[in-house]
């Protein structure tokens, strides 16, 4: 590697610092230094690569460890492309600071971490799931239909009609990767003609069924198990449903992304359910039996006397599974009075004697409220200076 200064020098930090420092002051100084930033300026040309080369080299624990021990001297006679994989975090930092055009322009190309990783694995596939809070508590077998691309049947997948074979790509001569270089970088990617594959099918070689692509599109109808306790957001896995890699390769994974409805009586807290039942007035001041829906089935629970409006009574065990445990939450009964806007001519009657009577003895919640009142505007009048 060309440059001797001290890396930890070149980034502005100390040796004791830690992963995340040095990715700070990577990125202070790319944000500083880039060309695209400083038109026309080979210094700062020269310190952004000065600084991606110390950032390469401290950002991987192992090299880090062999400069701590060695300085520059563990690398010598070493090129950038021995490991073109290490750059891949230093391309992480530029595409998070300019975007994929910009840092590409510069150096050249991507890195070929999906050609490298990906191994000819087949694609993972992402459907939705809508399910009920009753399925979502009892769990539940269901039935979900996707599309993918599956391999041709009438060439097994290689695209290519009986009898015909593939030519080497003209655009990588047959390698599959392309190489990319500016001054010390240099970056291999995969073909663009080819997509790594280091040949291609004439139209005339191509398969008639699938044109070539070695894939047609087919719906299938899968059946997924819905574990007890899921919420929306959780996803489940279904290994080797996804779409079949190249070459033999192992298929992708399905991922299903849960979604639960809306209930008409209930709303989910975690494991804990709420539903909110109106009792009378009555039922509130003297105490009820009530039957309250479950997720079970209706249940008969006890008002006690004097029960606000707005209290809450807990049904333990009656709410949702917690996923793997098992354990249930509880079932928050919300009570509220609820005002008829119609009544009897006796109910009427009854009301009214019961408003006369709460006049003639005045409740002590009532009566305190009055008490408050009265001294408000006893204050109120005191320091107006006015009189009441």
């Amino acid at each position: 590697m060309p440059t001797e200064r001290d890396y930890y020098e070149i980034l502005g930090v100390p040796r004791t610092a830690t992963q995340d420092e040095i990715k700070r002051a990577f990125r202070k100084l790319a944000l500083r230094y880039h060309p695209d930033r400083n038109p026309d300026d080979p210094e700062a040309e020269r310190k952004f690569r000065e600084a991606a080369e110390a950032y390469e080299v401290l950002s991987n624990p192992e090299k880090r460890a062999l400069y701590d021990r060695y300085g520059h001297a563990a690398f010598k006679g070493q090129t950038s492309t021995a490991d073109v994989g290490a750059w891949d975090e230093v391309f992480d930092v530029l595409r998070d600071l300019f975007g994929p055009g910009m840092w590409e322009s510069f150096f050249g190309g991507g890195t070929r971490r999906a050609h490298a990783a990906g191994g000819g694995g087949g694609r993972d596939l992402l459907v939705e799931l809508r399910i009920t809070l009753e399925e979502a508590a009892r769990g539940a077998r269901k039935q979900i239909q996707i599309e993918r691309r599956e391999l041709c049947p009438e060439c097994r997948g290689s695209g290519l009609k009986k009898g015909k074979r593939p030519v080497p790509c003209g655009y990588c001569g047959g390698a599959g990767e392309v190489v990319h270089a500016q001054g010390f970088f240099r970056v291999v990617t995969e073909c663009p003609g080819c997509h790594g594959a280091g040949q291609i099918i004439p139209r005339e070689a191509r398969c008639g069924e699938c044109g070539g692509a070695g894939r047609i599109r087919v719906r299938r109808t899968l059946e997924v198990n819905v574990p007890a306790g899921v919420d929306t957001g959780t996803r489940l896995r279904v290994p080797g449903e996804g779409e079949p890699g190249a070459n033999g390769a192992v298929r992708g994974d399905l991922y299903c992304a849960i979604v639960v409805q809306e209930h008409p009586l209930f709303q989910r807290h975690g494991r804990d359910l709420l539903i909110e039942v109106p009792i009378t007035y009555p039922q509130a001041v003297l105490g009820a039996e009530i039957e309250v829906p479950t997720l079970e089935g209706p249940e008969h629970v006890h008002v006690a006397p004097g029960t606000q409006s707005g209290e809450v009574i807990v049904l333990r065990g009656r709410g949702m599974p917690e996923p793997g445990t098992g354990r249930r939450g509880d079932l928050l009964v919300r009570v509220f009075i609820e005002v008829p806007k119609r009544v009897s001519r006796r109910e009427e009657e009854l009301l009214r004697e019961l408003a006369e009577l709460e006049h003639r003895d005045v409740l002590p919640q009532k009566k305190s409220f009055l008490e408050r009142l009265k001294d408000y505007f006893a204050s109120h009048f005191a320091e107006s200076g006015e009189s009441a």
